[in-house]
């Protein structure tokens, strides 16, 4: 589903315009990506929980050489899914 697939879904089934659906999911966007950069996790109840982990520098491949690179480490964002989000699956 792209995002413009999606604010049509947000917009048929609240009865909001488009335009105010994306402004509704640029809104969550925005204060999910604020709250995963300050706390680290976004638990959503019923949905799942975006959590930041670290991740160690490693040793990969350059796929057109084959030549040894070393991967930095970072941080990623992870997401695991709820118990209802599994069982509706």
């Amino acid at each position: 589903m792209t995002k413009a697939e999606l604010i049509s879904a947000i917009a048929k089934s609240t009865g909001l315009t488009k335009a105010d659906s994306e402004r509704a999911l640029n809104s969550f966007l925005a204060a999910a990506k604020n709250t995963i950069k300050k706390e680290g996790k976004l638990p959503l109840a019923g949905f799942g929980t975006f959590v930041v982990v670290n991740r160690k520098a490693r040793t990969g491949r350059n796929p057109q050489t084959g030549a040894p690179i070393q991967i930095k480490a970072s941080k990623v964002v992870r997401f695991r899914p709820g118990k209802e989000l599994k069982e509706s699956l």
